[in-house]
């Protein structure tokens, strides 16, 4: 099944995020090697493809996962998760509906 993984960034963690980054990527690219990645991306925090020092507010996820724990567990995981730069993280089952 298709899960949504939202994370929202917490303040002052533009430094951090970038850091680690490539570690988060990497774990995309796992998913996507895997055929199981149908979109990732970050939300800019301001209206413009590249954000400059304004940052980030959170990011979007949408992959499959076995269950719903399995796909908390991965985003438990995740660098973004363990070095604070998201707050706040939700987990949801999705149904795609279009494209």
């Amino acid at each position: 099944m298709l899960y949504a993984l939202i994370g929202e960034d917490a303040p002052g963690t533009l430094d951090t995020r970038m850091a680690v980054r490539p570690g988060h990527v990497a774990r995309l690219q796992a998913l996507q090697a895997d055929g199981r990645l149908i979109l990732a991306g970050p939300c800019p925090a301001v209206d413009s493809p590249d954000p400059g020092p304004a940052g980030f507010s959170g990011s979007l996820i949408v992959a499959e996962f076995p269950t719903l724990a399995d796909a908390e567990a991965w985003m438990a995981e995740d660098p973004y998760v363990l070095e604070g730069v998201f707050a706040h993280t939700v987990v949801k089952p999705f149904k795609k509906v279009l494209p």
